[in-house]
């Protein structure tokens, strides 16, 4: 909690993005406050880059918890902020801001939240991870399975950005045409390839993968994309990202209040099985 000592009618939060109307995170996260009674609201802002100064300094209200924060500025805040997480600080990206008592600090629970989707989802454990992307949310990802002892193989479109991560991460920077794709278990994109258009994808055609493979889509909207239709169509199994959305909300909803909400809680919101009440 920000300042406990300070009355206030309701507690906020933020998802700070450009764009942010495709979030899902408004709705999973009334069902928190909800499920927690607490008097709270969160509301997803567009940010643009030049003006994420200004909206992080906003945090420091004292009726603030703290905010998440999207694409584009997972990295940018690094500099904006008064503290980092261990996690945030290896990753080189914040994706949760929790305001203490006046100061801001940075945690990221994209790479914990994305270890336990992958595990409801039955991901295996052998054999070589790829990892599409070179962001912040690529970094959360490499982090977590490196974290796991996996053998990670970065690809992106600017084989410098890929080399930059795994510099710093470990891992091996390669193009697509280097991967030794038979030996792939794991699949995970995590650029922004598909969100919001159902056509494009990060790799086409999608190579032949282990058996028993599974591709892991970070887009959560459209809840089916190009890639995974085109796993699935190989007989690859396919996941998307909600449920590392849930996770990763829940990790941050606690880090903000305290309260220990179940991550059926925001599952169920984001598959519209809880009714939620008004915003305050």
């Amino acid at each position: 909690m920000s300042s406990p000592g300070v009355p206030v009618r309701a507690w906020r939060a933020f998802l700070y993005a450009d764009p942010a109307a495709h979030s899902l995170s408004p709705q999973m996260h009334a069902a928190a406050f909800a499920a927690a009674g607490w008097p709270g609201t969160y509301e997803a802002r567009r940010v643009a880059p030049q003006d994420l100064p200004a909206a992080i300094a906003d945090l420091r209200a004292p009726d603030v918890l703290g905010a998440n924060l999207s694409l584009p500025h997972k990295e940018a805040a690094l500099a904006l902020l008064d503290g980092l997480s261990p996690a945030a600080r290896a990753i080189g990206a914040v994706n949760t801001v929790v305001h203490r008592e006046g100061r801001l600090l940075g945690d990221n629970t994209d790479a914990p939240g994305l270890l336990a989707a992958l595990d409801g989802a039955g991901a295996p454990a052998g054999g070589l991870s790829v990892v599409l992307g070179a962001g912040g949310a690529a970094r959360a990802a490499v982090y977590a399975l490196r974290s796991r002892g996996q053998e990670v193989v970065v690809v992106n479109r600017t084989p410098g950005r890929a080399a930059a991560l795994t510099r710093d991460l470990g891992g091996q920077a390669l193009s697509a045409a280097e991967v030794p794709w038979a030996r792939v278990g794991l699949l995970v994109n995590a650029s922004s390839a598909g969100l919001g258009d159902p056509q494009a994808s990060p790799l086409t055609p999608l190579p032949a993968l282990a058996a028993g493979a599974l591709v892991y889509d970070m887009v959560y909207k459209p809840t089916e994309t190009r890639l995974m239709r085109e796993a699935r169509a190989a007989g690859v199994r396919a996941e998307n990202g909600l449920g590392m959305l849930a996770h990763q909300a829940r990790l941050a909803f606690t880090a903000w209040t305290g309260a220990q909400v179940p991550a059926a809680v925001f599952l169920e919101a984001l598959a519209g099985g809880v009714q939620v009440p008004p915003r305050l």
